[in-house]
């Protein structure tokens, strides 16, 4: 699985118009679903993410963690996350995983995040959706699974 994770002060998520998920502090977490993933690449991502110390401690280094801060999760999908810039300038995406496969591989990231008691919203798979954020430091990371 690939994430694009910004810690951020609020973000939100909107589908025609309609709010369907918002967080205070916390981490706004695009999501794409690779070929190969399953419920345990879900189930890790999930625990690293939770885990990365990427929020201020009291002396302001980055030295707590989400579960730490007890701050919240947006989970957004995010099947871009897979485009292919390497021939011309039309992105491919055929590196994504298959809709169906990639939105139970989403679910279940969202899912393992509230089991690790994270305060998690999601946006609205396979929607056009609108997506706000104030990112906090800027800090943006990118996590990818199969990556070394």
């Amino acid at each position: 699985m690939r994430a694009l994770i910004q810690r951020v002060t609020h973000a939100s998520v909107t589908v025609e118009g309609t709010s369907v998920g918002e967080i205070g502090p916390g981490l706004l977490i695009l999501v794409c679903a690779m070929p190969g993933d399953n419920f345990d690449t879900a189930r890790a991502l999930a625990a690293k993410v939770s885990k990365l110390r990427i929020f201020h401690d009291a002396a302001g280094k980055m030295n707590l963690s989400l579960a730490q801060t007890g701050g919240a999760a947006l989970v957004v999908s995010q099947f871009t996350l897979a485009a292919d810039t390497s021939r011309g300038n039309r992105p491919g995406f055929s590196g994504a995983a298959k809709p169906d496969e990639a939105e139970t591989h989403y679910l279940h990231f969202a899912h393992c995040l509230r089991e690790l008691n994270i305060p998690t919203e999601t946006g609205r798979f396979g929607a056009e959706m609108k997506v706000a954020l104030i990112n906090d430091g800027p800090v943006t990371i990118w996590l990818d699974t199969n990556a070394p």
